[in-house]
């Protein structure tokens, strides 16, 4: 599969978590690929300055662009989407003509919360979250992925998770399992499809993204709502980094978005289908990232304490483990 079956004039988009961020960017991105576009997220205070940015990339007045206010954590919600979007008379941007899609080619389930907690946190607090950034993602494919079938074209699902959800850093135990619960969901899943694709001819692939550090604006919301719901004034230099005071270490979400568009092609060009997209920033390349991965998984298979790299007697082995193996590369 190659990015210019998908990302193509003609063809439509849906993507959660759209009003900023990677989602944002994502739209944008389609939009500048002549594709129709429907913007998803519960923020109803950014996303229409979302739309303005993603109509203005766009190439030809004959592409639908809209947003759409929907609470991905209810499964009816998204299938009232996917109705909305199948059968629904879209305003065609310029023209002012109705339109309406044939299927749906690039789905991204990407909206995410962060603010979670440790393993005694609130249960309401693991509901939300977990609703959110797991079943989220899997709200979305139930919805959509039936009919994309049904239609016959090709068609690429990725779902945004996290390295978090690979190497559990401690800090946020309820995010961290979020992500790593959509991590397996969307490995099985891309199972299903791949055996679909090789015994019936299936064109649906999904991918995984695994964003590093991005300038997004997740935790400057999660501090923007904390505030309101406390009637406390927010200071939005307060927050530490997001996309208007980006961090220096960070990619921009747009980097990230060029980065799988990247990663998917060169996965095609060696005739293999790209599902981890790994994603380096201007912190931490992708060996160190590679390294991380694989002490958390020996945790397992050499018998060490859960997250050993965090461990007082084993963090200080982690560095060294993470020096010698880049000093072997390096000689390579």
């Amino acid at each position: 599969m190659k990015t210019s079956d998908i990302f193509a004039p003609g063809k439509t988009a849906v993507i959660t978590g759209a009003s900023s961020g990677i989602g944002k960017a994502a739209a944008i991105m389609c939009a500048s690929k002549g594709m129709n576009v429907f913007l998803v997220d519960i923020d109803q205070e950014d996303l229409p300055h979302a739309l303005t940015a993603t109509k203005k990339a766009a190439i030809s007045e004959n592409q639908i662009i809209v947003d759409v206010v929907v609470d991905v954590s209810k499964e009816q919600d998204m299938k009232d989407l996917a109705k909305t979007v199948y059968h629904g008379q879209h305003t065609k941007g310029g023209t002012g003509t109705g339109g309406t899609v044939t299927s749906v080619n690039f789905l991204m389930n990407n909206a995410a919360i962060q603010n979670g907690g440790g393993a005694m946190a609130e249960m309401e607090k693991f509901h939300h979250l977990f609703s959110v950034n797991t079943l989220g993602p899997i709200h979305g494919c139930q919805a959509f992925l039936p009919i994309m079938k049904e239609r016959g074209e090709v068609g690429l699902i990725v779902n945004t998770g996290s390295k978090q959800g690979i190497t559990a850093p401690p800090g946020n135990l309820i995010y961290n399992v979020s992500k790593a619960a959509l991590k397996t969901w969307t490995e099985g899943l891309e199972y299903e499809l791949r055996t679909d694709r090789f015994q019936n001819g299936g064109k649906i692939y999904s991918a995984l993204l695994i964003p590093g550090w991005v300038n997004t604006s997740i935790h400057f919301k999660e501090k923007k709502h904390q505030a309101q719901l406390e009637g406390k004034p927010f200071e939005k230099e307060s927050v530490f980094f997001h996309e208007d005071k980006p961090a220096k270490g960070a990619w921009m979400p747009m980097q990230v978005i060029d980065f799988m568009l990247k990663e998917l092609d060169s996965g095609a060009d060696a005739g293999v289908d790209k599902f981890y997209i790994v994603c380096p920033d201007n912190e931490v390349d992708r060996e160190t990232d590679n390294l991380r991965m694989t002490w958390a998984m020996q945790d397992i298979t050499q018998d060490r304490p859960p997250l050993s790299r965090w461990h007082p007697d084993w963090k200080d082995k982690f560095t060294v483990y993470v020096r010698e193996q880049q000093e072997q590369q390096q000689q390579k």
